[in-house]
């Protein structure tokens, strides 16, 4: 087996995760490489601990690796996806930030989990994606075009709002005034759509959510619309720019750009172990009220 590692912080949980971590990879003889980052972060700050990490690392992924394990939050896997892009690799995450929809190994548990993975007690779960084009080339968006949570439109260095002029698959819905439209998977149906009043959608679920941020029509609510359709927008406003977010990576357009969102050609393949659900942790998070994003 060939394990690709990812992370972005290193603080006393992640010490602890990546030591439990690689020395069980070790202890299985399995081939495990960190991405190169990641490798730097921790050798700023914990020198000692590169020696058994034995300088395996990598910069892109290919078809050659079985799985590639997250530490962090969601907000780590999500830039996960850009290195797992199509390439069909499942994803799993270790949790070392607060309680998490995609992130689902406890700290506590890792052992267990990577012994259950090796006995193939897991399932795959298939997430679907957005992307997005634009009538001005955009070499930010370009290059990584895609998201598994959103893609949002906002108000740029101002504190009025923005109209956003939708289209779905070429007929005119509406034109919100508001802070901004987030455009949202069943994935991210538990993030930014949700603290904006949008519902929470199971992950096998063949729909989008268009969620308005801060509306100033009261009459303007969520939208649930199946994942064929292609949707169009266009904002103005007082400023000449808006951005617009993937996930937690943000560009920035020229109003009047057409911004064309639909269904991404490929899936993000997530592993859930047989002793966790989505309904599982729905319950924790309800319970709790804990926010998702780290």
């Amino acid at each position: 087996m060939k394990v690709a590692v990812f992370g972005r912080f290193y603080n006393a949980t992640t010490t602890f995760s990546v030591d439990t971590l690689f020395r069980y990879l070790k202890k299985k003889d399995i081939n495990a490489y960190i991405e190169s980052h990641f490798f730097e972060i921790i050798e700023g700050s914990d020198p000692n601990k590169i020696h058994y990490l034995e300088s395996k690392q990598f910069d892109t992924l290919d078809e050659s690796f079985d799985l590639l394990i997250s530490i962090g939050g969601d907000g780590t896997i999500l830039r996960a996806i850009t290195f797992v892009k199509d390439l069909d690799i499942p994803i799993i995450g270790i949790n070392t930030g607060r309680l998490g929809f995609l992130a689902t190994i406890q700290v506590s548990d890792i052992e267990n989990a990577l012994q259950n993975i090796i006995d193939g007690k897991y399932r795959i779960s298939e997430r679907s994606l957005l992307s997005i084009e634009t009538s001005s080339k955009n070499e930010e968006i370009e290059a990584m075009n895609f998201a598994m949570n959103e893609i949002a439109v906002s108000r740029k260095n101002t504190t009025s709002m923005i109209t956003v002029e939708t289209h779905l698959n070429g007929e005119y819905l509406t034109s919100y005034w508001s802070d901004g439209l987030i455009i949202s998977t069943p994935t991210g149906s538990t993030g930014y759509s949700l603290s904006c009043g949008g519902p929470v959608i199971t992950p096998d679920t063949n729909s989008f959510v268009i969620t308005p941020i801060a509306p100033h029509n009261l009459s303007a609510r969520p939208l649930i619309i199946t994942d064929s359709t292609v949707i169009q927008l266009k904002v103005s406003g007082r400023e000449e720019s808006h951005l617009v977010s993937l996930d937690s990576r943000i560009a920035t357009l020229e109003n009047g750009t057409l911004i064309t969102i639909k269904k991404a050609p490929f899936k993000i393949k997530m592993v859930d172990l047989l002793n966790e659900s989505f309904l599982t942790t729905l319950r924790k998070k309800l319970l709790w009220g804990e926010d998702k994003r780290n």
